[in-house]
């Protein structure tokens, strides 16, 4: 499996320091995650087989805006399920950007019809110059904003490179985790348009990585072909319940909006702050390795070391991110950390 952020066991095992004494800015999730009250669960929700729930499709297409959306065990399972829904394709994915879209569509084979099994071709390109690669695209992928960097495309290009692809039956994947915070950039409300999948997360904005919940918005054939797919009872009836009320919660969603908007710019100054210069969203920063002092890999390790847990980038692009402190305590300690380097 890919490595990803979050991962303290592996810092405990490699730098030998408890996991108490770590300051964890590796996930780009929101660290003031959604309460949730005991009074939410009914009395038998863990003994229930979870059914498909309508207020929780209702809620997740009103908060995004989309026609239609189906509930997934985290957009993961999406990402790992499409592309087994088409044939053997041309796939272009942005770079660098999350690295489960190349793996999954890379390690994916497809049936023909003479019964031999093909894979998918894929290739990687710079995030500007995904639009030379539509016209003899199948599909293309691309995370917006992205992940790790932060750049964004807008609304009328993304639309434009779907209605090109659908002509020919292809499709135009938006990931759009970190959107939350940024709703005008989404495309989720065109979703019903043919070729146009997005994906949403209740993870990152909501703070709920452990929920395993997640949305894809489509047209209704592709929605029931990726459900038959993954087949029944994906998502816990506890999971259901607590995301309902998330999506409900209004007044818990402008205030964490501005919250986070404060705390980006807050981490944005700070690390130009020590001549670190970064880009990202409201959740996260990213700093490339020729705006970091040292090597990112060195970099990294040092900032480890005085126990402030980093994602690092070693392969298309080098670099570190970084997530939000939860408290001033963690601010004041990255600021600590910072100025050792």
């Amino acid at each position: 499996m890919l490595e990803h952020g979050g991962n303290l066991r592996d810092a405990i095992t490699h730098f030998g320091r408890p996991l108490a004494e770590w300051l964890d800015l590796s996930t780009g999730l929101n660290p003031h995650f959604y309460p949730v009250s005991p009074t939410l669960l009914t009395a038998n929700a863990w003994h229930r087989l979870p059914e498909k729930s309508l207020a929780l499709s209702q809620a997740a297409q009103a908060f995004y805006g989309a026609p239609a959306m189906l509930a997934v065990a985290g957009t993961q399972a999406a990402i790992q399920a499409l592309p087994y829904l088409r044939p053997a394709s041309k796939v272009v994915i942005s770079a660098p950007s999350y690295a489960e879209h190349a793996h999954q569509w890379r390690h994916a084979y497809s049936l023909n019809g003479y019964n031999e099994y093909q894979r998918h071709e894929v290739r990687e390109l710079a995030y500007d110059q995904l639009a030379t690669a539509i016209a003899d695209a199948d599909v293309v992928v691309v995370c917006n904003p992205n992940n790790p960097t932060g750049a964004t495309i807008t609304q009328d290009i993304l639309l434009d490179w779907a209605a090109q692809l659908a002509r020919r039956g292809g499709w135009l994947i938006v990931d759009e985790a970190f959107a939350d915070t940024t709703p005008a950039i989404s495309v989720a409300v065109f979703a019903d348009r043919p070729g146009l999948i997005v994906l949403r997360s209740i993870g990152k904005f909501f703070g709920l990585a452990g929920l395993r919940l997640g949305f894809i918005a489509a047209q209704i054939d592709l929605l029931q072909a990726l459900e038959n797919h993954l087949g029944p009872w994906t998502i816990s009836g506890p999971a259901q319940a607590i995301a309902c009320a998330a999506f409900n919660d209004h007044d818990w969603q402008n205030s964490t909006r501005i919250r986070l908007a404060a705390q980006g710019e807050r981490l944005r100054r700070l690390l130009q702050s020590h001549h670190i210069n970064c880009s990202g969203t409201d959740l996260f920063q990213w700093c490339s390795e020729k705006s970091l002092s040292c090597d990112a890999e060195l970099f990294w390790q040092r900032m480890a070391e005085q126990g402030v847990w980093l994602r690092l980038f070693r392969t298309s692009a080098r670099g570190v991110r970084f997530g939000l402190p939860a408290d001033e305590a963690g601010w004041r300690r990255l600021e600590q950390a910072l100025q050792v380097m």
